[in-house]
């Protein structure tokens, strides 16, 4: 079905079977600074499902590096075996395995005991996103520094690595001193585009002397930073052609992390096309000789075809769909294209446990990340009879995990279809994609062989009938309806009523948010879409604030271009006539928004477990998973989902 993707590619004397790649990708599981069984496992899977390459992610080369925390380090032999076990067991499922080479420049997030760290650039140019302001690297440091790719890529070699990529993208050291207006040098290493270059011709002559003729060397690069600051496509195009002669591929990618807008493209969410980036790849395809790799929202094998294909690009990065799917590439060379788990770019448990220092995952497959506890799942000691009553996320994923250990399962929905509120998720602007976790679980469930029962509205007596051998209850939530001061003048309708198209909103909206996610900001924008004048209210920091990063900002620039009134630390208190009252909750001040038509609740959920009581007193036990045991989220929902049916 896919000659293109399937079609060995040589690197040097190193051949990749496909061209699905694994892109380097920060996972949090190093606990201190080198290889552990967690991460080999973890590329071990996608290896083992298929994967033509896997690049590991970014291993520092010198201690300036230290960008993050958790972050591998390839500045001493200690980091050696790891290195080489990680190598033998990713060669050992046929894979071909590259490493990261890494310096960030000014780009430090983080230090590991909370102190502000000293960050390093080519120049006194600060950072805008991280608020840092880096020290000139001297010419005795640059020197160290190149040293240090060197001995890191010698390292790596030593530990059985196929080669290595220095990492030049979004906006990090090597960057940095391509980038005139960051570059500020006039010596050797700055005052023209050659003197710009030229920290990255001595890299790479540095890391081939340090190898061998067959160690392949490749250059990420962002084709274009996406930032009025940032590289520009031209400069990062000249850089490329000249380097060519020492590089064995050009690994394309966008954005810089040195800005809110550009950082964005590091992992683009779903508000973003399918492989939008890589009509920009083929310009670098067609000045170059070498192989051109590209990622950027790239998840389904189809796309990846036909990016090939037509000639954009010779790899397809595709590291968020191996790790919803890490068989992905297996099931569409053996042409089983419905049975592929395909991320939903939502971000919020890989890129999102990442920021907030947690090792990643997938809310639609938490067993990524989590292979040595659910790497396999055991046959069940005795087959028993199990209902599954809601068919929400949690719900399906019980029911699949369930059966797969060969339990005899039916899920039980009271509604005439599966999903529960991910059906009203898809519903918002730009999140149409969310409604995939109901196709690909209600895929899994297929395969799985479990049965569904709809329309039914399970009670204690129904299931005192059933007899059933153990009850799993994923009912879900409703939502929350404070008993809020209000004479009736303003019309109050909760976000699900809106995203049903129940009601008319009127001239004048205000949405109170208290959950801070995309609900009540995807509400506004359609209201504003609709032609409303619309206030978002938000009991927090800023509209998204417990969302994903590059989700939240992404939204951010949809609400600032939409003109939508931002009032942030507001709570809601009440109306009268046609005034919203809200409180500054910092200073206790209140707030006031009057000509409202309409006030829109999203101020979460409560929980729908009445029959867990009604079941309890019968004695029947009762797992509870999902919003039926406190309202979260899919993510949180799906892994309970696991663990119930991992227990069961």
């Amino acid at each position: 079905m896919f000659p293109h993707l399937f079609a060995p590619l040589t690197l040097r004397r190193t051949t990749l079977k496909n061209r699905i790649m694994s892109t380097g990708h920060d996972t949090t599981m190093p606990t201190d600074g080198t290889v552990n069984p967690a991460l080999i496992a973890y590329h071990r899977a996608r290896a083992k499902g298929g994967a033509g390459l896997i690049i590991t992610q970014v291993a520092g080369v010198h201690e300036t590096a230290r960008y993050t925390s958790h972050l591998l380090m390839a500045t001493t032999d200690a980091c050696i075996p790891g290195y080489t076990d990680l190598a033998t067991a990713v060669h050992a499922e046929g894979a071909v395995i590259l490493s990261q080479l890494f310096h960030p420049g000014r780009e430090i997030m983080e230090s590991a005991d909370g102190l502000l760290a000293v960050a390093y650039a080519p120049s006194a140019v600060p950072n805008e996103r991280f608020h840092v302001m880096p020290r000139p690297l001297s010419l005795a440091m640059i020197e160290e520094i190149i040293a240090g790719y060197a001995s890191a890529a010698r390292r790596l070699h030593q530990a059985g690595f196929d080669g290595v990529e220095v990492v030049g993208s979004h906006g990090y050291l090597p960057a940095q001193f391509l980038n005139p207006r960051v570059n500020l040098r006039t010596d050797a290493f700055g005052g023209s585009a050659p003197a710009r270059q030229h920290f990255l011709t001595r890299v790479l002559a540095a890391i081939r002397a340090a190898t061998d003729e067959d160690f392949v060397i490749g250059l990420r690069i962002s084709a274009g930073e996406r930032d009025d600051e940032g590289l520009t496509m031209a400069e990062a195009l000249a850089a490329c052609i000249a380097l060519e002669a020492g590089l064995d591929f050009v690994n394309v990618t966008t954005g810089t992390s040195a800005s809110v807008g550009g950082a964005v493209h590091i992992a683009a969410p779903m508000a973003y096309a399918t492989g939008y980036f890589a009509a920009d790849a083929s310009i670098f395809r067609k000045a170059l000789k070498i192989p051109v790799f590209v990622a950027g929202r790239i998840n389904q094998p189809q796309d990846a075809e036909a990016i090939i294909a037509s000639g954009k690009a010779d790899v397809c990065g595709m590291t968020r769909a191996l790790i919803c799917d890490p068989e992905m590439p297996a099931k569409a060379q053996a042409g089983a294209v419905d049975d592929i788990r395909a991320c939903i770019a939502c971000n919020q448990a890989c890129i999102g446990h990442f920021h907030r220092g947690l090792p990643i995952s997938c809310i639609q497959y938490p067993e990524s990340g989590r292979e040595l506890t659910y790497g396999s799942l055991q046959p069940a000691a005795k087959r028993k009879k199990i209902m599954v009553i809601g068919g929400g996320p949690a719900g399906m994923k019980a029911a699949i995990t369930a059966a797969k250990r060969g339990h005899d399962v039916t899920v039980y929905e009271a509604a005439n279809q599966l999903g529960g509120q991910a059906l009203l998720a898809q519903l918002l602007p730009k999140r149409a994609e969310f409604g995939g976790i109901i196709t690909n679980l209600s895929r899994e469930m297929e395969c799985a062989q479990v049965k569904v029962r709809r329309g039914i509205t399970v009670t204690a007596a129904f299931v005192q009938a059933e007899a059933p051998d153990a009850v799993i209850l994923a009912t879900g939530a409703r939502p929350h309806i404070p008993d809020l001061p209000s004479d009736g003048q303003i019309q109050i309708v909760t976000a699900w009523q809106v995203l049903r198209r129940e009601v008319k909103l009127g001239a004048k909206v205000v949405v109170a948010d208290w959950r801070c996610d995309w609900i009540a900001p995807g509400i506004a924008e359609m209201a504003a879409r609709d032609g409303a004048s619309v206030t978002l209210a938000v009991n927090g920091l800023h509209p998204g604030e417990s969302l994903p990063l590059y989700v939240r900002d992404t939204m951010a620039a949809d609400l600032h271009r939409l003109r939508i009134d931002v009032r942030p630390y507001a709570r809601l208190f009440g109306t009268a006539e046609d005034t919203v009252y809200l409180q500054h909750t910092p200073s206790g001040e209140a707030i006031e928004v009057s000509g409202v038509d309409t006030l829109v609740l999203s101020l979460g959920h409560i929980p729908v477990d009445g029959l867990a009581a009604e079941l309890q007193e019968l004695g029947i036990a009762v797992t509870q998973i999902g919003d039926c045991l406190a309202p979260r989220t899919a993510e949180e929902a799906v892994y309970e989902g696991l663990k119930a049916g991992v227990a069961a």
